[in-house]
């Protein structure tokens, strides 16, 4: 066991992480990145085979590290993401320490050994890392969540989160259940119907979207138009919650495609209700169906209703909107009030519930009473405490690979800005415009 010093500690070895320690590296600084599995570690082992990533390829990119194949527009697969990162730590040379948990992080510090630290970062290990700069990249979605109602379900049914989902081949055979309706659940769905499985979809509530609207990618348009209300809100029909919602209902598959309720029950998937008990054997439900599809459809058309708007507001020369059916309700049915497991031959339970972020390892000062994160822009309410990964001013577009550069960015600035003053005349600040 021993005690070290960085300048700037970085918790945690994705995209964010990385691309915060790469944007310093471009100011002349270096970061220690902390890394609890192996850089891109949710990309590379805690996905699903299939998956390929929502954005296009050409936003996956990272501070100096443009894009540089040859399909631009295409989706490339989520391993083929965390190759990419490693290659860029390497390319620029980042310091990144895997297979290292974080036991907590200390603050404020007595006794320092090192000048100017103001944190002290426990690692599983025994080791101890003193600095003066904390990134905590740990993304909202760290914990797996997994209701309360499944500790009722019959032991002989095998159980498990969307992030522990492979393949097809590696569940039992028989029906499978997905509980959620968000880009996990649906896209899994997509996956096994599409293997021959029989698949039910529990429903819940979520967003849909076209892949492409008006000549551009959905994407685009809220990342370009609508920066401020762009309709990807953190509250997603959750109140208060502490359980984050994801983007849109997309999928990457041959070459992105739309997904949603309508279009899974044309493929066979057999939609239910919402869970909202179980008794060993048979399920309780919400017969609400007819209603979540609605409701998604509702969110559906106000977006592109905000998106049109913003368009002819700022007098934009864009194809018109493509002609598209109104949603038929008649295409989906509500299922009733129970599902019987064994009588649908359902030997599977997929758990496609969200996730809980997980910031306990650092100081009480820094959350707030749910333990959740205080910050503005990533920017902590300790002194020389940054995130990368939140969601911003009620917005999760901020989570997407796309973003990864600018948030890093802003973060290397404001560490840049304290190492300046603290070794140069207040006058020196000026220089960091340029």
């Amino acid at each position: 066991m021993g005690t070290e010093f960085a300048e700037t500690v970085v918790i945690g070895g994705g995209q964010q992480g990385c691309s915060v320690a790469g944007a310093l590296s471009r100011l002349g600084y270096q970061a220690l990145v902390i890394e609890r599995g192996e850089i891109g570690q949710a990309w590379a082992n805690e996905r699903w085979d299939s998956l390929r990533v929502n954005t296009p390829n050409r936003t996956v990119a990272f501070p100096d590290w443009p894009y540089d194949g040859d399909d631009p527009e295409g989706y490339m697969p989520a391993r083929e993401v965390a190759g990419r990162l490693r290659s860029y730590v390497a390319a620029m040379g980042i310091q990144v320490r895997e297979h290292t948990g974080v036991r907590m992080v200390e603050f404020p510090i007595d006794e320092a050994l090192h000048e100017g630290a103001r944190f002290r970062v426990r690692l599983d290990d025994g080791d101890v890392v003193e600095a003066r700069n904390v990134v905590a990249a740990l993304g909202g979605y760290s914990s797996p969540r997994v209701p309360e109602v499944a500790a009722g379900v019959d032991l002989s049914v095998t159980q498990l989160h969307a992030r522990y989902y492979r393949n097809p081949e590696s569940l039992p055979s028989g029906a499978v259940l997905i509980v959620g309706a968000g880009n996990s659940g649906q896209q899994i769905a997509d996956d096994l119907r599409d293997a021959g499985r029989d698949v039910y979809l529990a429903v819940g509530g979520h967003k849909t979207a076209p892949r492409r609207y008006r000549g551009a990618q959905i994407l685009d348009w809220l990342q370009l138009l609508l920066p401020e209300g762009n309709l990807e809100t953190a509250s997603g029909g959750r109140g208060d919650s502490p359980v984050l919602p994801g983007v849109s209902v997309l999928s990457g598959k041959d070459g992105g495609q739309d997904l949603s309720l309508p279009i899974l029950a044309a493929k066979g998937v057999t939609l239910v209700g919402s869970v909202r008990g179980a008794q060993g054997g048979v399920l309780v439900l919400e017969d609400n169906v007819r209603a979540v599809a609605q409701a998604a459809a509702d969110k559906e058309s106000e977006l592109l209703k905000a998106i049109d708007a913003a368009i002819e507001q700022r007098g934009l020369v864009v194809p018109a909107a493509d002609p598209s059916p109104e949603y038929d309700p008649s295409l989906i049915k509500d299922y009733g009030g129970t599902l019987d497991l064994v009588a649908n031959d359902i030997t599977t339970i997929i758990w496609a519930t969200g996730f809980v972020p997980d910031y306990g390892i650092l100081p009480a000062e820094a959350l707030d009473q749910d333990g959740l994160p205080v910050h503005r822009r990533g920017m902590g309410t300790l002194p020389g405490l940054y995130y990368a990964g939140l969601p911003e001013a009620g917005s999760v577009m901020p989570l997407l690979i796309a973003a990864t550069r600018n948030q890093a960015e802003r973060v290397a600035r404001h560490i840049q800005m304290d190492n300046t003053l603290r070794h140069r005349s207040p006058m020196a600040i000026g220089g960091l415009w340029t």
